[in-house]
């Protein structure tokens, strides 16, 4: 199964950002020690949003004095708030991530100079004749974390610690072929040997987003079943790891399950065609 970059200290989070707004560093800690209880958790991500970078130094110190055997995402794309956490990290943990890097902020990577870190290359965006553009294209996608790669490769970098984000939109809204993007350029990396050694991620939450919460054969409630599909068709691809919550079931599916169906019938429809075959699947 896929590593998980355990997400809930996020300041988009509302009940972190609770939690931070009272300053509760102990609650924060709580929580990085029940997601580092997970035996999926490869990680725990530390997202603090707009903050003093004060803020993120003290978080990541405390969560590493409970929380010391589980690496940490300092999660920012803020030069000086990424630049506090990885100053206050333990490398006793192991190698940090840091999240994330894309063609529009390759000063992070001048971050080196605090410490070595395993960054997320976000291939989502890029320049386009002098201006900043999202990537649209498989091609696109693939350019962009090509740029990346070379990029950390003068850094230093090896294949085996870049892990590309291809970026993930929320399939219930997804009129303008954004599924088929990912798969695609994830297939065009899996088979290009330069990227031979990288990992994939995505923010896996952000694929269910906004759908309703479907539920089990036993009437437990999931919002799993088209995550698990995406997973399912993923995976083969090269996607090792995601940003995503320790609460949820992920697993992958058996042929013919109802949800994989239905995702393997959204990638041959277009537009509204697709929201339609995921509302008509929720229901």
């Amino acid at each position: 199964m896929i590593q998980i970059i355990a997400e809930s200290i996020n300041d988009s989070v509302p009940t972190t950002n609770a939690l931070f707004e009272a300053g509760d560093t102990e609650g924060v800690v709580e929580l990085a020690k029940s997601q580092a209880a997970d035996p999926r958790t490869a990680y725990v991500d530390v997202n603090v949003g707009i903050r003093d970078p004060s803020f993120m130094g003290d978080l990541v110190r405390a969560i590493q004095k409970q929380v010391a055997a589980t690496p940490l995402s300092i999660d920012s794309p803020d030069f000086e708030i990424a630049k506090a956490g990885l100053a206050a990290y333990d490398d006793a943990a192991g190698k940090p991530i840091l999240n994330s890097i894309s063609p529009l902020r390759l000063s992070l990577f001048d971050l080196l100079d605090v410490r070595p870190f395993r960054p997320i290359l976000l291939a989502t965006e890029n320049l386009k004749d002098g201006e900043e553009m999202p990537c649209t294209t498989v091609e696109e996608t693939v350019a962009a974390a090509r740029l990346l790669v070379e990029e950390a490769h003068r850094r230093g970098i090896a294949n085996e610690d870049c892990i590309i984000d291809p970026g993930i939109s929320p399939i219930g809204a997804d009129t303008d072929g954004q599924i088929h993007r990912l798969m695609g350029s994830m297939r065009a990396i899996h088979e290009d040997p330069f990227f031979a050694g990288v990992h994939m991620s995505v923010g896996l939450s952000n694929f269910t987003v906004m759908l309703p919460t479907v539920k089990e054969s036993d009437g437990t409630p999931v919002k799993t079943p088209l995550a698990n599909a995406f997973l399912t068709r993923a995976m083969p691809l090269g996607l090792d790891m995601s940003i995503a919550s320790v609460k949820r079931k992920y697993a992958t599916l058996a042929e013919g399950d109802p949800a994989l169906v239905c995702f393997d019938e959204c990638l041959t429809l277009e537009g509204f065609d697709v929201i339609m075959r995921v509302q008509e699947f929720c229901s």
